[in-house]
């Protein structure tokens, strides 16, 4: 199949296609004798899962990572679960950040008084105060 065929069977756009092989994380297509590139159903697969990985908020090196992973079946899964293991850590150390992030917000509601009319919003000023010191002090 050509590019654009691999595109819609995949959901993936073709210059992501093209930043993929560029990326060396999908393996180098057959040409045409007028040099199109032909992909194969293992172009397929590979695709669908460096897609679904980075819908696991996967980066490209953890990606590749997998991908070498997936081509030594018969190695040891110590490195693909140190990187889960690594990737679970972020998740909950960014669930843990949103979850003050909306304790912060909540607080600014309650706390900060709302201007009557013809004032300034306090809420918006006492943001704009915080922004000078990137931190709320709420």
């Amino acid at each position: 199949m050509q590019i654009g065929e691999l595109a819609r069977s995949t959901g993936v756009k073709i210059e992501t296609i093209r930043y993929y092989e560029r990326e060396h994380l999908l393996p180098v297509p057959q040409r045409t004798d007028s040099n199109y590139r032909l992909y194969s159903p293992r172009h397929v697969e590979q695709l669908r899962f460096i897609r679904y990985c980075r819908g696991l908020d996967m980066s490209l090196e953890e990606v590749r990572v997998l991908i070498g992973a997936l081509d030594t079946p018969t190695g040891s899964c110590l490195t693909v679960n140190v990187l889960l293991d690594e990737k679970i850590a972020e998740v909950d150390a960014r669930v843990d950040e949103l979850h003050q992030l909306q304790g912060s917000a909540a607080a600014a509601q309650r706390v900060l008084p709302a201007a009557g009319s013809g004032e300034t919003c306090g809420i918006l000023a006492e943001l704009n105060r915080c922004t000078e010191n990137k931190k709320p002090v709420i």
